[in-house]
């Protein structure tokens, strides 16, 4: 369920062999890149547990399996498909995610933990022409390239120091040869932030540089804005990640640990906010002890590496136990 399409290089003895049909129509390998098999077995386990052990708490545990995490589309598809009706309305969600930490820690923080991001593909147009007659075009790659070194100051220039953004271009498609100056170019910006006041503010500025240095071209057409794959802000209720703390530390102790924001994102939130429910989201640590196949000594190989896999033991044990205890603290 969501793996990634990337050939496993773990070498280890449960590798993926598998693989799956690509866009264009040709086999390629899916691994298990981030985690998400870790946590099915985990929430198998920790319902296994919560139904076998119900004189030890008292009320409703929803184990609820999301799909499509890694297109942001798996939440609002459930939502879409009337999840709210059949599902009575939760006092508490709460998810946890595999991260890049030492397998068996954990880590749990209020307000924003992991920030929004939003997909953008820009098609900016020119005149083509003789790449020996340039004054008789509108060049898009000079466009493209004037755009993406005003973007950078977004961040730098329009946002108060402190405040979290990220806008990154992280394809430009134009051209076919050396000669020819192509009509259009095409890029794709991915930007991040941790709230979604922010995030409008970047798009505003987004839009205002793109068609400012367009007009500033003489672009013969107006640019085209096409958004996809976004991610909302997960944000952790106070007073929820506060309990939710307190019981891992009395169960966990040291392997509870402070843990950052993060600036992957996540889907999630599309959950509790269709329900009007508070929510905690946590990280759960998977890493190997000794370096994983082809890492550095003493690193952990992060989520979408080729090299990432989760320590079983350790990572199972605490991620089952998280949801058990985390539920327990209303349920018990």
């Amino acid at each position: 369920m969501d793996a990634l399409p990337m050939q496993e290089q773990t070498e280890l003895d449960y590798a993926s062999t598998q693989t799956a049909t690509g866009p264009g129509g040709e086999d390629v390998h899916v691994m298990h890149g981030c985690g998400h098999d870790v946590h099915v077995a985990a929430l198998i386990s920790a319902a296994e547990w919560m139904s076998a052990h119900r004189d030890q708490w008292a009320g409703t545990f929803i184990a609820l399996f999301q799909p499509a995490e890694e297109q942001g589309a798996g939440a609002q598809s459930m939502v879409d498909a009337g999840l709210t009706e059949p599902v009575p309305r939760p006092d508490i969600a709460f998810a946890q995610h595999v991260l890049a930490l030492p397998a068996g820690q954990l880590g749990v923080r209020p307000g924003p933990f992991y920030s929004t991001a939003a997909n953008l593909k820009i098609t900016v147009h020119g005149e083509g022409g003789h790449g020996s007659a340039p004054h008789l075009t509108v060049d898009p790659v000079v466009l493209a390239a004037a755009i993406v070194g005003r973007l950078q100051t977004i961040v730098s220039r329009e946002l108060p120091p402190g405040e979290f953004a990220v806008v990154t271009v992280g394809q430009i498609i134009a051209g076919t040869q050396s000669n020819i100056i192509a009509d259009r170019a095409v890029m794709e910006l991915n930007l991040r932030t941790y709230s979604e006041e922010t995030e409008a503010q970047v798009l505003a500025a987004i839009d205002r540089i793109v068609r400012g240095e367009c007009a500033a071209a003489g672009s013969p057409k107006e640019p085209e804005f096409d958004f996809h794959d976004g991610f909302p802000v997960t944000v952790n209720d106070d007073d929820a990640s506060e309990r939710v703390r307190v019981a891992f530390a009395e169960h966990f102790g040291e392997d509870l640990q402070p843990i950052d924001r993060q600036t992957a994102s996540e889907d999630f939130a599309v959950i509790p906010e269709a329900f009007g429910t508070p929510s905690v989201y946590w990280g759960l640590g998977g890493g190997h002890a000794e370096a994983a196949a082809g890492g550095e000594e003493g690193t952990i190989p992060a989520n979408h590496s080729p090299y990432f896999a989760p320590e079983p033991g350790p990572t199972l044990q605490a991620g089952t136990e998280a949801i058990i205890v985390a539920a327990r603290a209303w349920l018990a």
